[in-house]
């Protein structure tokens, strides 16, 4: 094209003369219908109107010539360019994730406009730069193409200016009855200007009902620290300043809250190649019925039932002789005295660094508990701080359920539900669908037209946080900024702000301003407001701006009183419920994601669905085992429980060290019938959710369980890469490796054979290698969604997972170490190409598809590729993926906008695999030579590199003595999987160190055994 383009125009066939088509009705016409904001005025603000015509002359030739192959689309250059987007160069921008109470601070990447790519904020106290993978899929959710486009009245399309009508001539009669009858239903929120807005309206409307709700709220921690304190104060653990960790049924490092810098924190701690002057490599306890991220991270688990945490906490505040405890007998039933003992003795030596915590789903007397011994070990104010927060509004399932009451009788006329679902996660026996039809007036605002607002005779299209103004508070009380650089992909979506005001003051306004005015209050008095909000908008964060510490006093009165309300008898032989979230779904609100839906569990390594956890013991007393079929498909037995009158069938799973008679469900599966719109999260899994109670929402101590009709099929990735014998993890016991420095299982290595030299000099220039902490690796698998969004990797569907077609560039592998009934650990290993100089891959691929760079990348030719697998079957690692269908053709075109453009879209019939991200690589090296330097130490940093919040992964030139990558290649616990056969992979990992307790530490001969099922 380039000696084309240098003929003079009469004699490229492609490019029409501008006069000859300037005039013509045909270009007029052809205008018109594609530019019809084009015009004098503004085609000659900042572009020549006759290059535009120019170009425009040469799209229609060139669609003419075209036409009868496929349609053409017109790339339309901006008439007037915003002066800060360069085509290609990706900008950034601050914002905020609220969840709940929570909120994530985060950096997206934008290319024109359009978002494509996000990260943590590193100054925000909440990610520090990390992520996790509901952050990082929360991008494919702007684009959900089944949000909801518009407003509806009963279900019909409507305007919002007849809404806003309605609600402004209703409201206007509430207010000379106070608002008796009106109530706000909300998700809870921290949001600074939600608050503002509150209150406004509870000073116009004295008598409004205002209840937060959240399927999976704190209400119990909260009422937990009142009990203890007086006050209802929020804890927030230090796990880096922590030496020893009690967690009770805390999943601390995944679904509790505050996760990620949790796991930032806790992993900091777990560095045993710390110098001994500074601090020790931390111990942790856990308590836990089903095996969790957390517990797979514990030098020492006990697995118990659910309800008899309670009994484990008693027992160690009975032990440090906890005031209001110490008078007690203690708990009936067995606990593993030794187990407990060893646990407190570790504690009480930690003293202010011993750090005790609770799971959210614990009674309020555990945490009460939890606060009265964090008090006598000393660590509030060293290992754990409380604060009070301000500005939230919180979960209260109580008010809840008096909501739902007044509502069945008629005595609530008016609601505004402001997102969430209830109709589907609301405690069953509340029966809030049938409640919401007693409403006179009900209005939803929601992304996605759900099964609450087909209830409701009002549904609003609600903005998504990335194209929506807002702030919040993180759980420490940082305040941030939520903003867009989007506009709403929808026109007529709007913001809880915009509504709030609405009823507030009876006006339209934005979220903008409205976020804008609330901080006009907060920088009252300030020296030059617009500066402070300009740098607001840059940083995303007020610094500075966390809660002060509270004073903790602890009351034995209230300590006592709480574990009188503690049922500490035990029955072993009944058959407990325990519900949780699910570690991708969350309540739900991510199941019409097909990024979460498709990644696998990090422990059961379920795709697609939920089952039903029991134990090894418990599956052979109910008769229920998993059987293959004859295709070799995993076929798993169906039960039934019965809570009250409700029952379910679920599939059934057996998880290793799960605590017998006692079954573990997920929440956010099984959408009613009222979703079937959401062509993702509809027909997935099982609704969990009619067997919750309000008296039961979390444990529920004995349920009736049988075994069912018919069998049911999973899509579990875990047996697809089995370990199959080799010794890919290795580990070591903490004080034995510093005193003999070996890895176990010890690899058998014999002479490598060099068939030939290698083709390159690997000593000079740059060379990328990658290293791998399973130490800090935890599972969480941010690193497989971050991998996802950055290389525009496809969702496949279960059916093709089921067939082991995962197409993840990055896999998460689980094994269990020890006895199927109680493991003693579970070591998580991530596992990317591993970019072998001597790749097998390389050896047999007719067609030079897949080749060596001189920089050591194993690098993919897509259009080489004709996909004849040959790689994939002699790679040893299992790391390459085959495209079996056209996954993108039907991808709709909203969410091909989440898509990065510096990646390549692959179609049917090529291999894919991880690249190192060599498009980071590059724009490095573009970067780097604009500026006239060599690629410095951290200027490269992978997609998982960059989300993993544990810092397990670390990338970089392997021949620059400043990376950290090069450092830990040569630390003691580095080694390569499968080094044997000599393909000298780039990629290598640190071993698993596990700091056990002498007295309780496993027999050496257990760290030879993994098991891969």
């Amino acid at each position: 094209m380039s000696s084309v383009n240098k003929e003079p125009e009469s004699h490229n066939p492609y490019w029409r003369s501008v006069n000859e088509l300037e005039g013509t009705p045909e270009f007029q016409r052809y205008v018109e219908r594609e530019f019809p904001y084009l015009d004098e005025e503004t085609a000659t603000g900042s572009v020549n109107r006759r290059q535009f015509l120019q170009l425009m002359s040469a799209s229609m030739a060139l669609g003419g010539l075209t036409a009868c192959r496929r349609p053409v689309n017109h790339i339309v250059p901006y008439v007037r360019p915003p002066e800060d987007v360069i085509p290609g160069v990706p900008l950034y921008y601050a914002t905020t994730m609220p969840f709940g109470e929570e909120a994530f601070g985060l950096v997206v990447e934008s290319h024109e406009g359009r978002p494509t790519k996000i990260e943590g904020n590193p100054d925000h106290p909440a990610t520090l730069g990390k992520s996790s993978m509901q952050v990082q899929a929360s991008i494919l959710g702007l684009y959900d193409p089944n949000r909801s486009p518009r407003t509806l009245r009963g279900g019909q399309p409507a305007e919002w200016k007849d809404f806003a009508e309605a609600l402004t001539s209703l409201t206007s009669g509430l207010g000379e009855t106070g608002g008796d009858g009106l109530a706000v239903l909300s998700e809870a929120t921290s949001s600074p200007t939600v608050a503002r807005l509150k209150r406004a309206i509870e000073q116009k409307y004295p008598k409004l009902r205002w209840v937060a709700y959240e399927a999976l709220g704190s209400e119990n921690a909260h009422e937990g620290t009142a009990l203890a304190t007086g006050t209802s104060l929020r804890p927030l653990p230090h796990f880096d300043k922590a030496d020893t960790i009690l967690a009770l049924d805390a999943d601390f490092l995944m679904t509790e809250e505050n996760a990620i810098r949790n796991s930032y924190d806790f992993a900091n701690r777990r560095d045993p190649d710390m110098p001994a002057n500074k601090s020790t490599m931390n111990r942790l306890y856990v308590a836990e019925p089903a095996y969790t991220v957390t517990g797979g991270m514990a030098d020492h688990r006990l697995r118990l039932k659910a309800s008899r945490i309670a009994a484990v906490a008693v027992a160690v505040a009975k032990a440090l002789g906890v005031n209001g405890v110490t008078d007690l007998e203690a708990p009936a039933g067995e606990l593993d005295p030794v187990w407990i003992e060893n646990a407190v003795e570790d504690l009480r030596r930690a003293g202010s660094h011993g750090l005790v915590v609770a799971g959210r789903r614990q009674p309020a007397a555990v945490h009460a508990l939890v606060a009265a011994i964090n008090h006598r070990l000393g660590s509030i104010g060293t290992a754990v701080t409380y604060v009070e927060p301000l500005d939230t509004i919180r979960s209260d399932m109580k008010a809840l359920r008096d909501l739902t009451a007044d509502m069945a009788d008629k005595k609530i006329s008016t609601l505004f539900i402001l997102g969430g679902n209830p109709v589907y996660n609301a405690p069953a026996d509340l029966d809030f669908g049938k409640a919401l039809g007693e409403v006179g007036f009900t209005a939803h605002l929601s992304e996605l037209y759900d099964a609450t607002s087909e209830r409701c005779l009002w549904h609003i299209s609600r903005t998504n946080f990335l194209e929506s103004w807002g702030d919040a508070r993180a759980l420490d009380g940082t305040l941030s900024l939520v903003q867009p650089l989007i506009a709403p992909l929808h026109a007529d979506s709007h913001s809880d702000l915009t509504i709030l005001n609405l009823i507030a003051t009876g006006e339209e306004a934005t979220a903008h301003d409205l976020v804008r005015e609330s901080w006009a209050e907060r920088f009252d008095g300030a020296v030059g407001f617009e500066t402070n909000w300009k740098r607001l908008l840059h940083d995303g964060v007020l610094k500075n701006s966390s809660y002060r510490p509270a004073q903790v006093t602890i009351s034995a009165d209230g300590i006592r009183q709480a574990v009188t309300t503690l049922d500490l008898t035990t029955n072993e032989e009944a058959i407990e419920v325990v519900f949780g979230p699910s570690t991708a779904l969350h309540d739900g609100r991510f199941a019409n994601n097909g990024w979460l839906q498709e990644v696998p569990d990090p422990i059961t390594k379920i795709t697609w669905d939920n089952a039903a956890i029991v134990s090894p013991t418990t599956a052979r007393k109910l008769g229920a085992m998993r059987k293959l079929n004859k295709l070799g498909e995993l076929k798993f037995d169906m039960i039934d429980i019965s809570i009250g009158g409700a029952s379910l069938a679920l599939a059934l799973y057996i998880q290793p060290g799960h605590a017998d008679n006692c079954i573990s469900l997920a929440l956010g599966y099984g959408r009613p019938e009222a979703e079937a719109v959401l062509s993702v999260g509809h027909g997935v899994g099982f609704n969990t959710y009619l067997l919750r109670t309000t008296d039961a929402a979390h444990i529920v101590p004995s349920v009736e369980v049988r075994k069912s009709i018919g069998t049911y099929e999973l899509a579990i990735t875990q047996d697809h890469h089995s370990m199959e014998g080799r010794p890919l993890v290795r580990e070591a016991e903490l004080t034995a490796f510093k005193e003999n420095g070996k890895l176990y299982p010890e690899a058998h290595y014999h002479e490598p054979h060099q068939l030939w030299e290698p083709p390159v000099d690997y000593s000079k220039g740059y060379q990328w290698g990658m290293t791998i902490d399973l130490n800090r690796c935890t599972g969480c698998s941010a690193c497989t969604i971050a991998c996802q969004s950055e290389n525009n990797i496809p969702v496949i569907g279960k059916t093709q997972v089921g067939k082991g077609r995962e197409m993840h560039w990055i896999r998460v592998d689980r094994y269990y170490k020890g006895p199927i009934e109680d493991p003693q650990g579970v070591v998580m290993q991530p596992v990317p190409c591993q970019h072998c100089e001597n790749a097998p891959c390389e050896q047999v691929c007719p067609v030079t598809a897949t080749t060596h760079d001189h920089e050591g990348l194993n690098t993919m030719v897509y259009n080489r590729c004709i996909g004849t697998r040959y790689c994939s079957n002699n790679c040893p690692y299992k790391v390459r993926r085959f495209n079996f269908f056209n996954y993108t053709k039907d991808i709709p075109e909203t969410v091909q906008m989440a898509m990065n453009p510096d990646v390549t879209v692959r179609f049917r019939g090529v291999m894919e695999k991880c690249t190192y991200c060599t498009q980071r690589i590059n724009q490095a090296r573009i970067t780097s030579k604009v500026d006239g330097r060599e690629i410095r130490a951290g200027d490269v940093q992978t997609a998982c590199q960059q989300a993993c919040p544990v810092n397990a992964i670390s990338f970089g030139n392997i021949n620059n003595e400043k990376e950290r990558v090069t450092a830990l290649k040569r630390n003691p616990r580095n080694y390569q999987i499968l080094q044997e056969i000599n393909t000298r992979p780039r990629t290598s990992y640190l071993g698993r160190m596990r700091n056990s307790n002498e007295h309780l530490a496993p027999d050496d001969s257990a760290a030879n055994g993994h098991e891969g099922h």
